[in-house]
């Protein structure tokens, strides 16, 4: 006899229509749980009163039996009267009670928070509290991040210091009932118990985020337009979609070093290169600022770098990955920082070239799956010889454009470990053994009669 699929609330504020990075793995996974035993319930704000790009397609790729629960939220026009835009806030209250609601009506057995929206996630302590539900939390970045308590005191804002004090009260209270944990980086895992020692105990799983091979299907079936460039114009489009900031310079550096070399060594390959940085901020219109191009113009390769600040939808993006005629990465100088966007880039199927810093866990999903060359450096070292070695490769990539401008196909026994299909059985995974935990002998018996069935 085959128990009944567990029922799991997921907690992704962000979801289809909007475009969020937080909200990807989630919709990626949501095709596979049923498959693996569990029956999601997704628990999101209404796209109305979400700030955030939005794509239509993104809808197509979530199945259409699928239990959705979208909340409200206060207007963002009137909580940014007295400082507050943050979503997590805005909906608090609305999650809460509809949260509280399918847990009491649903027969909801664990809660999932998979979203950067923090402030959401001290829920799961309250619920389990009053309702006996344990949690697990996806941490896609760090909850109590330490790059800003680096920052000179006077560089700090007022109220970038009051989230700060109460993220610092919130964390441990919410960690304290955790039953498990899935993290992009090891790093974060690392960090979370030397904090909190007692979660060594609890079930955690370091999993970045699936690749999704529909997306590139849906793309295939609804070509997108392409904005920024013509493909096929005579140039050499080199893209880049996703954030900017500080944490980036180093790798870019390296990039605009090895850019005004090959201009220099070989204007016959470098003088045909443009390189397009899409969506680089996260705020709006006047609000937005460019952190790419400043630095381009320092190395005096401002001519071959436009920065575009607006983000894009999602299959917009993917669109111009594949229109590119190569993808450059640039990696965080955080070594724990996982970005989400590489499988896109790999799917694309483009040659791509990228810095990161050593030890990021991007180099390894990028070198094992063969997709691209990797420059790795040192926080803190110098730059010299990563630029000279992003030069070479970058120089044997843009040759190897004339003789063979189709990527291979990929690796599948080696893509196998990255799909979504497979990331969801390991989260599926971490979920049976945490249940087994919270109920004791009673669930794991339960879990043997899956296995054998």
């Amino acid at each position: 006899m085959i128990d009944a699929p567990r029922r799991l609330l997921i907690v992704s504020p962000h979801f289809p229509p909007i475009n969020a990075a937080d909200m990807h793995r989630v919709r990626i996974s949501l095709p596979f749980f049923r498959e693996f035993g569990w029956e999601p319930v997704v628990l999101a704000v209404e796209a109305d009163a979400v700030e955030g790009v939005r794509d239509p397609l993104l809808c197509q790729t979530v199945p259409a039996d699928v239990l959705l629960r979208s909340v409200g939220a206060l207007p963002a026009a009137w909580t940014r009267r007295v400082g507050v835009s943050s979503l997590a806030v805005r909906a608090l209250p609305f999650l809460y009670s509809a949260g509280t609601r399918l847990i009491l009506e649903g027969g909801i057995d664990l809660v999932y928070f998979s979203t950067t929206q923090f402030l959401l996630m001290p829920l799961g302590r309250v619920w389990k509290r009053r309702h006996g539900v344990p949690f697990v939390i996806d941490m896609q970045d760090l909850w109590l991040a330490e790059y800003h308590a680096l920052e000179p005191q006077l560089e700090r804002l007022p109220k970038r210091a009051l989230m700060r004090r109460l993220h610092g009260i919130l964390e441990p209270w919410t960690m304290r009932e955790v039953d498990g944990l899935i993290a992009v980086s090891p790093g974060y895992i690392e960090i979370l118990q030397s904090r909190y020692p007692w979660l060594e105990s609890r079930p955690a799983d370091v999993l970045p985020f699936g690749a999704a091979e529909e997306d590139l299907r849906v793309l295939r079936s609804n070509p997108q337009p392409n904005r920024l460039f013509r493909p096929g114009d005579g140039a050499l489009h080199g893209v880049y979609v996703g954030r900017g900031g500080s944490d980036m310079a180093p790798a870019l550096r390296i990039a605009f070093g090895a850019l005004a070399r090959g201009l220099h060594e070989r204007p016959d390959l470098f003088e045909k290169v443009h390189l397009h940085f899409v969506g680089t901020s996260y705020a709006t219109g006047d609000r937005a600022s460019k952190s790419i191009e400043p630095l381009a113009a320092e190395a005096g390769v401002s001519v071959r770098v436009t920065e575009h600040t607006a983000r894009v939808p999602y299959f917009e993006a993917l669109q111009l990955l594949v229109d590119a005629d190569f993808l450059f990465v640039p990696g965080s100088d955080d070594p724990m920082y996982s970005p989400s966007k590489i499988y896109p880039y790999v799917l694309a199927r483009r040659p791509l070239i990228g810095a990161f810093c050593a030890g990021s866990p991007a180099v390894e999903v990028i070198r094992g799956l063969k997709a691209g060359e990797v420059v790795e450096f040192e926080v803190g070292g110098g730059l010299g010889s990563a630029v000279m070695r992003f030069q070479r490769l970058w120089t044997s990539l843009l040759e190897g454009l004339h003789d063979s401008p189709e990527c291979p196909e990929l690796d599948r026994d080696a893509f196998g470990p990255y799909t979504a299909r497979e990331m969801t059985r390991r989260q599926c995974a971490l979920f049976d053994k945490v249940l087994a935990e919270a109920r004791g002998a009673d669930g794991v018996e339960a879990m043997a009669r899956r296995a054998q069935a």
